[in-house]
């Protein structure tokens, strides 16, 4: 990136914005949340604007997002936010719940090869 390169934030803002409506949020109860107010959230969310560093990592950090896969599109091995996001949901289970998710998972699966 030279020094004239802005760097777009859109893709980050979107996947705030999904890990928000995911969690039943509304954008002005996470701007309450982070003290921001809900329409600087929207042009986060919505055109990429650019938070300072510290509400910027309070945001990802508040939805469990990993940049990785932004910043470093094409050397990201480690776990996307959807994977993080359904990690931290896996956690907070029982056994008998992660039961049924194992056995949800294999039907798909199951599905996908057979395309039944």
């Amino acid at each position: 990136m030279n020094n004239n390169e802005k760097l777009d934030l859109t893709a980050i803002g979107q996947a705030v914005k999904k890990a928000r409506e995911s969690q039943g949020l509304t954008r002005e109860k996470v701007a309450e949340m982070l003290e921001l107010a809900p329409r600087y959230l929207m042009s986060i969310e919505n055109t990429g604007q650019h938070p300072s560093l510290q509400k910027f990592y309070e945001i990802v950090k508040l939805f469990d997002i990993s940049v990785d896969q932004f910043f470093f599109p094409e050397t990201s091995e480690s776990k996307t936010s959807c994977r993080r996001q359904l990690d931290k949901i896996l956690d907070s289970m029982d056994d008998n719940d992660l039961t049924v998710v194992m056995a949800t998972a294999k039907a798909i699966q199951k599905y996908k090869k057979t395309g039944e």
